[in-house]
């Protein structure tokens, strides 16, 4: 198996505990088998990762490409094995292997980290991310499972720095920075690449029912139950509703699937998934998200639909250029893993074509300036800022 420089030195940094950092599609997986078969070879493997990469196969091929297989005979190395995090509990008593975390899941003291925690402790691990923490606390589970923290209390009490008087904990900063900072630097290990792709945002103006609008927002009605808004919450759903229903968006989309016949969506809500629906009259159309799992059309021209939470990350596609957002997430982390199912290392293309569709509703503005912000929107920010809507 021929690797890129980048991802040879990434293995000649690499060891046990540590976390293999590189952007969406940089080929950490590659990496990672590189340096099992280097270095940890030959120990069984245990793939933990998200449910759609294990269904897809991803790993079982990539694998391949190394001589490593699930079947003992047929295996170089050790046997490899691939589940879903949420099934990493029927692993904690292995011992002697060699574990792979896969797109990071490794947040606050559940279950989960518990399981992680006692799979580091009697077994040789890497864990891979594209965004291996936004905060000093996304950091404790592997800290701890380096033997640094005795466990969560311990590093919340040397650490963590709280809000007094609140009703619920909330974090007002961090101790120890340069502490931190070290361990952090002692666990990460990036992977540097410059990609031969060129990512086009295009921002897509649609149009939003003013009308409607200021019947929720400042009448606070809502409209789709012909009742009170009771609490804000529901305005921030109606007002969603709306901005992301107007017919201007599916107008937009029919206009783009003329230029670009093979066409990724990503949305949000199950409305929206309704409305685009009805773009099966004219293209082949299939899913991905809570309700159907298809895999992408391998056909002349298709319209793949992706909810964002549930296919934002882990896998890829190599076969169009074009990636079209009917709505907006809040999510920033959501926003970039979504770009980069068609930034891969083996893409054909070279320019990639992100269609942003947005109106100038203040709910659509505030988000897309988080977003350019590169943050997460935040609705009660919204609304302590907001002068009018």
């Amino acid at each position: 198996m021929q690797l890129m420089d980048h991802q040879l030195e990434a293995i000649d940094q690499l060891d046990n505990g540590k976390i293999l950092y590189g952007g969406v599609g940089s080929g950490k997986s590659a990496t990672v088998l590189g340096y099992y078969e280097k270095y940890e070879s030959p120990k069984d493997i245990y793939v933990i990762t998200t449910a759609k990469k294990r269904d897809s196969l991803d790993w079982e091929r990539e694998a391949a490409r190394f001589g490593i297989s699930p079947l003992r005979d047929c295996s170089i190395g050790g046997t490899i094995t691939i589940d879903s995090w949420n099934n990493i509990g029927r692993y904690t008593d292995r011992e002697g292997a060699f574990f792979i975390f896969d797109e990071q899941r490794l947040v606050g003291s559940g279950v989960w980290v518990k399981s992680f925690i006692a799979i580091a402790r009697r077994n040789r691990w890497v864990l891979l991310s594209a965004t291996p923490g936004d905060t000093w606390l996304d950091y404790a589970p592997v800290f701890i499972a380096r033997g640094w923290y005795k466990n969560i209390t311990q590093f919340k009490r040397e650490h963590v720095l709280y809000v007094p008087y609140v009703k619920f904990p909330k974090v007002k900063g961090y101790l120890g920075i340069d502490k931190l900072q070290r361990l952090r630097n002692e666990v990460l290990v990036e992977m540097p690449y410059v990609r031969h792709t060129n990512r086009v945002l295009n921002y897509m103006d649609v149009s939003y029912d003013k009308k409607l609008w200021d019947v929720a927002a400042k009448r606070r009605w809502n409209p789709y139950e012909n009742a009170p808004i009771r609490d804000v919450a529901e305005l921030f759903r109606v007002m969603r509703r709306i901005v992301n229903t107007d017919p201007s968006r599916l107008e937009m989309i029919r206009t783009l699937l003329k230029s670009h016949p093979r066409m990724i969506i990503f949305y949000n809500f199950n409305y929206e998934l309704e409305i685009l629906r009805g773009l099966a009259d004219e293209f082949n159309v299939a899913e991905w998200n809570g309700h159907r799992k298809q895999e992408v059309p391998n056909t002349d021209s298709w319209v793949y639909l992706v909810q964002y939470v549930a296919g934002s990350e882990a896998w890829e596609c190599t076969s169009t250029d074009v990636i079209t957002m009917y709505s907006l997430t809040y999510s920033y982390k959501n926003f970039m893993q979504s770009q980069g199912r068609i930034d891969r290392l083996d893409t054909p293309y070279t320019d990639l074509y992100y269609y942003i569709l947005t109106s100038f509703a203040p709910i659509d503005l505030a988000i897309r300036r988080a977003l350019g912000e590169k943050r997460s929107f935040n609705e009660r920010e919204f609304e302590k800022t907001a002068t009018s809507w």
